[in-house]
């Protein structure tokens, strides 16, 4: 079709493109993924690899038990992940109207997140229950950081904050060593140290060279500002 080799399509594209980026964000709406095809490639590539971070954490095959202690972790892995795909693309059908595959990808990482810090004492039925959970929570936690104007433009927050602490509190739920009051403890000592360093390190780098680039360059992009190529270039106007 003749009329998509025409520059001022492809401009006025581009230009409309941006201008919903900039306009979500002011209106505190998430500002849509860029290459969902590549997202889902990447969650599956984490659901892949978080097989053998969890499953390494026993770290030991040598013995009929210890072998069959990675299977079971293996196993509340995978269901895990399973569960919170559900559950994030059950919520995501109840309050948009349709089943949003990003809230689906990000509920396989919640469920990912949510039973990793036990994932060899719960049942098969327990740790996907926990994945579930932590779908449904990461779709709560994007969608108020979005309302709260917050950047997370991948959900990191939500998926590695948010479901990590509810991850932390199932634990004494299906292990008796653990309890809740050392669970809460323990998340307050990760917060305070992650938050003070962090607040050094970003404060150093903010003096040195700056934490974010400028409007006009978020507004042009930084694979432009920065790197002098265009990541999408039959999006962008012809110079």
């Amino acid at each position: 079709m003749p009329w998509l080799a025409q520059p001022q399509l492809w401009q006025a594209l581009s230009w409309w493109v941006r201008e919903v980026e900039v306009r979500a964000k002011r209106r505190g709406e998430a500002i849509p993924g860029a290459n969902l095809p590549l997202a889902t490639l990447g969650t599956f590539i984490l659901w892949l690899g978080w097989f053998g971070f969890n499953g390494g954490s026993v770290l030991a095959t040598a013995t009929v038990d210890s072998a069959n202690a990675v299977a079971v972790v293996f196993m509340n892995t995978n269901l895990a992940a399973a569960g919170g795909c559900i559950g994030a693309l059950i919520l995501a059908k109840i309050m948009f109207g349709k089943a949003d595959l990003t809230m689906a990808l990000n509920g396989c990482l919640a469920g990912l997140v949510a039973i990793t810090a036990g994932p060899d004492t719960p049942s098969a039925l327990q740790a996907t229950i926990f994945g579930a959970l932590g779908g449904l929570l990461v779709v709560f936690s994007i969608t108020t950081l979005d309302k709260l104007k917050i950047d997370d433009p991948v959900g990191a927050i939500s998926v590695h904050g948010t479901v990590g602490l509810l991850g932390l509190l199932l634990v004494p739920i299906t292990n008796g060593d653990a309890s809740f009051s050392g669970q809460i403890i323990g998340a307050i000592t990760i917060f305070g140290w992650v938050f003070v360093t962090s607040l050094i390190v970003f404060f150093v780098i903010k003096m040195a060279m700056g934490l974010r680039v400028t409007e006009e360059e978020e507004y042009a992009g930084v694979d432009a500002s920065e790197c002098g190529l265009e990541a999408y270039p039959e999006f962008s106007p012809l110079k």
